[in-house]
This record gives C-alpha cells, structure tokens and sequence, in this order.
C-alpha cells in the first residue's frame, strides 16, 4: 500500500519527537504547520518554534498561518493532498481544517483520555500523585479531547520523576505510538471507538497553568507538597515566601524535595538548617527542600543557599500571593 502521506501540526519541544518518528519510518511528511516566529528575550528577537527548526533541519516545507481559517492557508493545505493530518500540541483547529483529509485529524495526547482533558495533563497527573499516566492517540471532533480513541499505552510515573522527566519518557512513548496510530489507519486495519468514561472513577482536568497554581502551601502535607513542587518541575516552578527576621520576604522557586519521616510538632512553615540541609515543616512531616531559585538568580543546591542564611535568627515560610 505503500506510505500514507500526512501534513504535521506541532509546535514545542513534545512534538518534535512525533515529526522525527514519522520521517524515520518512512512516511512521507509533505508538509509541516507550526507557530508564526515570536519575539523572544531580551532583545526580543525574532525565534523559530523547535518543530519549525527541526523540519527546516529535515528540508520539509513550513507553514506558519496566523489564522487558521485563512483562504491562502487552506488553499495550501488543499495543495499538498495529504490523506491524514498529525497534530502534537498545537492550537485549537477549526472545523474547516480537520475535516481536509479523508482519513481524518489524528491527535496525540499526553494522558489516558478521558482523563486528564486539557492543556497540562503532565503537570497535574503529577500533581495529583498518579502512579501512572500515558499518552492517547485519537481522532480530532468538534469538543477538544472528546474524539474517538485509537490507541492508548501506558507509562509508570515513579515516585521522584518530575515534569521535564515525564515529558521526555512520554514524548518517546507517544512518538512510537503515533507512528502504530498512521500506519493503522493508512492500512484500514485500526477505527476510532468512543471514549468511555467509568462511573466509578472521576474525571480529573488538566487547565492550562496560571499563576495562582505555582504557589506552595506549608499548610499542606509534605506529599502534596513534594507532588506539587515535582510536578512545576523544572519548568515554570513552584513558589514559596522566605521570611528572613524583620525584612521583607524573598519569593525563591522549590524545584526539588525529599519527604522524610519526621512528624512534625511545630508550626507549618518553620524552617530548620541541620548542617547545611534545609527542611520545612508541612502539616504531617518535615520534607527537606533540596534545589532552589531565589528570584531573579540561579537555581542552586540548598546548602550553597544556607550558607547566605548563617547570621539569620528567625526563618519561616507563607503561603500566599506572589507581589
């Protein structure tokens, strides 16, 4: 039957491992869509999205629409004939788009639908302390993350694994499965099947991340608290406040901890230094904060940030909004 022919959509770093998957098995990607360049740092200048650097890499022609629905672009698309489109965390499309390719719009999740909709499924299985998580192929419909299901597989989230190290092991993952996904549809052996949802299991969302989600709580246990700060890992980070005697206090990003066994018999936010280790009392538990990033600095271990501390008499943290 020979190779399907796809046009891909991605934009980030997650979909280049799909659009490197494709070419490697040999289906024919005729052409890539990704992100118009952004101004980006601080000379704000102009910078490709990776999927845009890799496909100008593989010598695959690029689209970058700033509208969707533009004439010209869908003219494009109706251009390169594609039989099925591949889409990896790019925008929402509209109708006018997906329904172009007689096999349909194929998209690639990253969590076990029906759980875990939306635009940060990674960082809130992590979160919410799942055991596993997974990524789903399915077909694109008119409500997002609601299209037949195609293809699932399932990843183990182990105890420590933080957000950047569940992004690459379900990249790899969803990258293979996506390649099984074409080549199931392009032969006609592989058809969608609606998505159920268990009575006995309730839907868990995963929102886009805003700023009020990145703040910790001392209040909480120390295994939210470790979950929370594992799953804003590295990227964008969790917050905490830093009290310092009477100055006013230091925002600094948590970006790795260690729950220990030690309850806890004083109040939720005191902070101990032991010999250059630095723990904070949660509700239940001591948990040891193990890498931090004071604002506008670099992340750093946190006896190098202790050793600023020495001459300080009174240290303990607060929740609440970042100023």
């Amino acid at each position: 039957m020979g190779t399907p022919r796809v046009i891909f959509m991605g934009t980030p770093g997650f979909a280049v491992g799909t659009l490197d998957a494709l070419v490697a098995a040999g289906i024919e990607v005729a052409a890539v869509v990704t992100a118009p360049d952004k101004p980006a740092g601080r000379g704000r200048q102009l910078r490709m999205s990776a999927v845009k650097e890799r496909a100008l890499e593989l010598g695959l022609p690029v689209l970058q629409p700033e509208r969707l629905r533009d004439p010209a672009f869908l003219a494009e698309l109706d251009h390169f004939a594609a039989k099925l489109y591949v889409v990896v965390a790019f925008r929402m499309l509209p109708e006018v788009v997906w329904t172009k390719p007689a096999l349909g719009t194929v998209n690639l999740h990253a969590s076990l639908l029906p759980q875990y909709r939306g635009a940060a499924p990674i960082n809130w299985a992590l979160i919410n302390g799942e055991a596993h998580t997974g990524v789903t192929t399915f077909l694109i419909s008119h409500e997002i993350d609601t299209g037949d299901l195609l293809l699932q597989e399932t990843v183990d989230i182990t105890p420590d694994m933080n957000a950047g190290e569940l992004h690459d092991e379900l990249m790899r993952t969803g990258s293979a499965l996506m390649v099984r996904t074409v080549e199931g549809l392009h032969s006609g052996h592989l058809k969608g099947s609606p998505q159920q949802v268990a009575q006995q299991e309730p839907l868990r969302s995963a929102p886009k991340i805003h700023p009020p989600d990145l703040l910790l709580d001392p209040a909480w246990t120390s295994q939210r608290f470790h979950d929370h700060v594992r799953g804003m890992s590295p990227f964008p980070g969790s917050w905490l406040r830093l009290h310092l005697d009477d100055r006013a206090p230091v925002h600094f990003k948590v970006l790795r901890t260690r729950p220990t066994t030690d309850h806890v018999d004083v109040e939720a936010g005191t902070v101990r230094l032991v010999k250059g280790q630095l723990f904070l009392a949660c509700s239940d538990r001591w948990i040891e904060l193990l890498e931090l990033q004071p604002e506008g600095k670099r992340r750093m271990m946190a006896d190098e940030f202790v050793r600023g501390l020495q001459q300080v008499q009174r240290i303990y943290v607060s929740a609440g909004k970042i100023d």
